[in-house]
Parts: C-alpha cells; structure tokens; sequence
C-alpha cells in the first residue's frame, strides 16, 4: 500500500505530531470525503505501508522525525511546492527564501531523489504573465541546483470552490485567464522556457494531470504518485494499477489519502481541497495530536457514533 499525506491538506507542515503518533500507534482513520459516518481504519505499520509520498509547502515540522520514520524502515519521498507568488495571491505560504532554505535541508537530509520540487499551480494573469513565470521559475531553480532531479509543473484549474476567492482578488486588482485552448501558444512558449531552465539547474520536468500534452515544449507528463520512480528509488516494483478514483488526466497509481479536505490553513486561493478557510481554522484549532483521525476524533467501524468530540476522548 502507497500512503498518500495528503492531497487534501498540508500534513507535514500543520499535523506532523499527528502523523507520527499515528505511526507508532500503528493505524490511523480517515472518514469518507463525501459521508463522515463511514470511517475507514487504516493500518501505519511498516510491513503493510510500501512507500509514504508527503505533500507539503513546508516540511519543518516533520523534519524531526524523519530520522525516526528512516530507523523504523518506512521509505519516503517529498513533493514540496515553492512558487514564490506575490503575497497579495499567495498570503500565508512561507517567504520565498525560507522555503528555498528548507528544502535544501530536507535535500540534504534524504537525498536529492527523493524531493520533488513542484512548482504549481501555475497561475496566468496580470501580475503572473509569461515574463512573470519565466523569471521566477528560473530564480527557484538556479536555488535549487543540486537539491533536486525533478520538477513538476501544472496548469491551474478552475475550480467552482475557488471561484468566489478568485472573485474577491479581481476586485483587488489581480485578475486571472483560463489556460484553455485560446492560450496554448503562450502556454507552450512558457512550457519550453521551464524546460529549458531546468535542463540548464540539472533537472527534469513533468506534468501533472494535464489535458494537455507538452511533450513536444519539453514536458513530459508525470505521475506523482509514481511506480516506476518508486522502483528507481527503493529497487521494489509495485503490482499496483492506475488511480481510478483520479481525473482521467492523473497518471498516479493507486494509493490511500489519510488527509481530510478543508484543514489547511495556508489559505491559498485557487484551493481545490478547502472549500472554507473558517471551517479550516475551527478544525484546525479542535485538532487533537493523539486522535486517530486527523479531523474531529473518529473511531473505524462505529457507524454514526464513531464521531466523537476531543473533550469526551
């Protein structure tokens, strides 16, 4: 079994303690995206956990027990997003040069391979055009010389739970296009630039669930949960199918997500996986380290009273 923490919220940077309390305790829950009276136990013990795959924009909280998580066998390896937007789009992530110097850190510490830098999604607008990206993505990378083998690059994409955040900045000024078919040559002529310049900082670059392919600009599509990278890391071959579960576009392989949507709190406003930042901050603020569900504290297999309050644990 592949781990995924998580695609729906930040699990290294806000609930690290969680995590590895989990660990030793040897299981987690996770409730049903869709009905949080099913609540699924999920084992954390080493022998039925093959690799754990973090996703995260700021690793330090973890990065303590990670020589912990190594002692005890688990493999691992880090997508880490740095974009290094304007503050006024991206308001809570850590300051360019502190993400720059963490992930360094993290290179250092586990190896180049196993952290991947991902710089998405990749906004289009007036204060983030071609010439925008271009410069920025060259920046990060010049930082990122020798601390990475790897890029992945994705369009952003218009989510409705987005929408009236999007709203809210065009009123501010900031305003947005959709990277749909009427922009593909500026899409394109921005796909081969990345390129180029991760060629040029040793590294290659992949996309992730694009509908578009690049291939041709240089891009090739990825899969970030990804069987074949996890065979040149760790020398084992999963027998594992693609995610079904994904959008048609993901190339991931199956894995089990142990997040909960709607408990990041970095506030990013082209979120697919918070639909609100208030009712983020209330979880966030209710979250107990040694609950077995990151969110509220939910027991497998109790049916509607499998939710419990932190108070009657």
């Amino acid at each position: 079994m592949i781990v995924s923490a998580s695609r729906r919220t930040d699990i290294p940077a806000f609930y690290a303690q969680w995590f590895i309390n989990r660990v030793r305790d040897g299981y987690c829950t996770v409730p049903n995206p869709f009905n949080k009276t099913q609540v699924a136990r999920v084992s954390l013990l080493r022998n039925d956990v093959d690799v754990i795959v973090f996703w995260t924009r700021n690793p330090e909280p973890l990065m303590p027990h990670l020589k912990e998580l190594e002692a005890k066998g688990y493999r691992f390896y880090f997508h880490y997003t740095i974009t290094g937007y304007p503050r006024l789009i991206d308001i809570r992530s850590p300051c360019l040069e502190s993400a720059l110097a963490a992930f360094r850190r993290l290179a250092d510490e586990i190896g180049t391979a196993r952290v991947i830098w991902r710089y998405d999604p990749i906004l289009f607008g007036n204060m983030t055009d071609l010439k925008y990206h271009a410069e920025r993505f060259a920046e990060i990378a010049r930082s990122l010389r020798g601390f990475t083998r790897r890029c992945v690059v994705s369009l952003a994409d218009p989510y409705p739970k987005a929408e009236r955040r999007l709203q809210r900045l065009a009123r501010q000024g900031v305003h947005f296009f959709r990277a749909d078919e009427a922009h593909l040559d500026t899409i394109g002529a921005l796909m081969e630039i990345l390129a180029q310049s991760a060629r040029e900082n040793g590294m290659e670059v992949f996309s992730c669930a694009e509908r578009f392919n690049f291939s041709k600009h240089g891009v090739l599509p990825g899969k970030c949960i990804d069987d074949d990278l996890i065979e040149s890391l760790f020398g084992i071959r999963l027998a594992i199918k693609k995610d079904a579960s994904q959008r048609k576009e993901c190339g991931c392989v199956v894995s089990k997500d142990i997040g909960v949507y709607n408990t990041c709190l970095f506030g990013c406003p082209f979120c697919y996986a918070t639909t609100s930042f208030k009712q983020a901050r209330k979880k966030f603020e209710s979250h107990h380290p040694d609950a077995p569900s990151l969110a509220d504290w939910l027991e497998a297999g109790a049916g509607n009273d499998g939710l419990r309050s932190v108070q009657s644990s």
